[in-house]
């Protein structure tokens, strides 16, 4: 029988939202304001980080890296979301959904992987100082970057060759706003056996093993700063680590919530929310995390804005 029902699917088609027609363009004007925030928002870390000589540390390396690949990650899915939304053209091509699958992956890897680094590089600065300089080398960083994109290059490649290699079934509706991995399993007539091995090895490699080093990397921290006698060094410590924690808890709470937790708890409309929280929300509100809340940031746009208005007059 399942034989019978297997076509050659040449497309598919997103639902996107759960939103009533008449408040389609309440949400196409709210997205599309979430997008712009977060594209200009990350572009200017971007442009501050290249700008400012100040900014020319590890730290900020890592940064300008983990902005760039949030506008990269939000322009695979909230384009095609926005187009849908203005248009109601809910399809989307079996090449384009194949495509778009490879780039949510290896963008989603490549932020867990950068954001991995500048847990280590905060963990260095804090733990051992008097070695920051001679360990966070700048061939050191280089190599984690490098080593990140191959390795989440390499995790989406085989991913998508799983992928390619399925049947799908007549029924070809993706109750997403997006070609998510474990929804379009659902509508393959092939044994997903092997991707499912493929999906969970690889989600502990890129997902959880980094979340657990950053746990231990904060662990160690904690217990660093703990040890420093006066309030002043307990607050410049946290004051260093606010920002990426904040990210942290933002980023792997809502994935660890969405592809971790017992699959009774969570209803499409919850898989929806949470992918939301990390494809569009996490990545806007990156640039006002690292900029409201360090004094670096700060003062770089600060001198920015003072060197344009002096120039202007």
């Amino acid at each position: 029988m399942r034989s019978e029902n297997k076509s050659i699917v040449s497309e598919f088609l997103l639902l996107g939202l759960h939103i009533w027609p008449e408040q389609w363009s309440i949400f196409f004007t709210l997205f599309l304001g979430m997008y712009l925030t977060t594209v200009l928002g990350n572009l200017l870390i971007i442009l501050l980080i290249r700008l400012d000589s100040r900014l020319h540390t590890p730290m900020y390396f890592f940064l300008s890296h983990l902005a760039l690949t949030d506008i990269f990650f939000s322009s695979v899915t909230v384009p095609k979301m926005l187009l849908s939304l203005q248009t109601q053209h809910l399809s989307i091509t079996y090449e384009g959904c194949i495509s778009q699958t490879y780039f949510f992956i290896f963008f989603a890897d490549l932020d867990s992987f950068l954001i991995t680094s500048m847990a280590y590089d905060r963990y260095v600065a804090i733990c051992h100082p008097l070695h920051y300089t001679s360990v966070m080398s700048q061939s050191l960083c280089g190599m984690l970057v490098a080593v990140s994109w191959v390795i989440a290059g390499a995790c989406a490649l085989l991913h998508t060759l799983l992928l390619a290699r399925l049947s799908f079934c007549a029924d070809h509706i993706v109750p997403h706003f997006f070609c998510d991995l474990g929804a379009l399993l659902k509508l393959s007539c092939s044994d997903t056996s092997l991707n499912q091995v493929v999906i969970f090895t690889a989600g502990l490699a890129a997902i959880m093993l980094p979340f657990l080093c950053i746990l231990v990397s904060y662990g160690r921290i904690g217990f660093t700063i703990f040890q420093v006698p006066s309030s002043k060094g307990i607050y410049k410590a946290l004051s260093t680590c606010g920002s990426h924690l904040s990210v942290v808890i933002l980023y792997y709470g809502a994935i660890i919530g969405l592809y971790f937790l017992p699959s009774s708890s969570n209803t499409g409309d919850n898989n929806i929310i949470a992918s939301v929280m990390y494809t569009v929300v996490t990545p806007m509100l990156n640039p006002f995390i690292y900029s409201l809340r360090n004094k670096d940031m700060k003062g770089a746009l600060f001198k920015l804005l003072s060197k344009k208005t002096y120039s202007s007059n």
